[in-house]
C-alpha cells in the first residue's frame, strides 16, 4: 500500500525518468493484449492484469476491457474486485484498491500531475498516491487525482472529480466532489 504522504518526483532525462518510459511501452504491450479480449476470457484476462502489475491477481477479480494504464506495476488490488470497461488507472503515485471494491466504466484514476508552472510542465512528473479502501464504488465517468483516499463504504458518483479525501461513508459527487450525505 502506498504512503498516503509520499510524492514521487520524477524529473526529465533521469535514469528515472527512462525507467518510466521502459515501464510504459511494457504496459502498452500487456494492455494491447488484454484488450483483444472479451468478458468470456476471464482467467486470461487475470493472466495478464496479472503480469500487468506483477502480483497473481485474486480468483474473483473481474475486468471488462478495454483497460488502460501508464505502468501497472504500482497497482495494488484486493480481493473481489471489479472494474468496468474503458477504465484508465495512471499509478506512478501508486493506486492502492480495497477489498469488494466496484468500479464503473470509464472511470479514470490518476495518480500523476505535472507542475502548474508553464516552464516546469514538461520537465517534471508528480505521483501522488491514490488509496481507495475497502466496499468503495465509484460509478461511471468518475475522475480520482492523486494524493486522495477514499474511505470504506463509500460512494462517488457518476461524473465526479474527487480531488480530496472522502471520509468513510458518504455518497461525493460534482466538480469538484463534495459530500452530498451518509450512506
Amino acid at each position: 500500500m502506498p504512503n498516503k504522504d509520499s510524492t514521487r518526483i520524477i524529473y526529465n532525462r533521469t535514469p528515472e525518468s527512462a525507467a518510466m518510459s521502459a515501464n510504459f511501452k511494457r504496459a502498452m504491450a500487456i494492455t494491447a493484449k488484454l484488450n483483444l479480449l472479451t468478458f468470456n476470457d476471464a482467467d486470461e484476462i487475470r493472466a495478464l492484469f496479472s503480469e500487468l502489475i506483477g502480483k497473481k491477481v485474486d480468483e474473483s477479480f473481474l475486468l471488462i476491457p478495454p483497460f488502460y494504464t501508464a505502468g501497472g506495476d504500482e497497482i495494488r488490488l484486493g480481493h473481489n474486485v471489479f472494474v468496468n470497461q474503458n477504465c484508465t488507472f495512471y499509478d506512478l503515485g501508486g493506486l492502492c484498491i480495497g477489498d469488494d471494491v466496484m468500479i464503473g466504466p470509464n472511470v479514470s484514476i490518476i495518480t500523476t500531475g505535472h507542475p502548474l508552472e508553464p516552464s516546469q510542465r514538461r520537465k517534471i512528473t508528480i505521483g501522488k498516491p491514490i488509496v481507495i479502501e475497502r466496499n468503495v464504488w465509484i460509478a461511471a465517468g468518475a475522475t480520482i487525482i492523486g494524493g486522495v483516499t477514499i474511505g470504506e463504504n463509500s460512494v462517488v458518483a457518476a461524473g465526479a472529480v474527487v480531488t480530496r479525501n472522502v471520509p468513510p461513508n458518504m455518497l461525493v459527487g460534482g466538480n469538484p466532489a463534495r459530500v452530498i450525505k451518509e450512506v
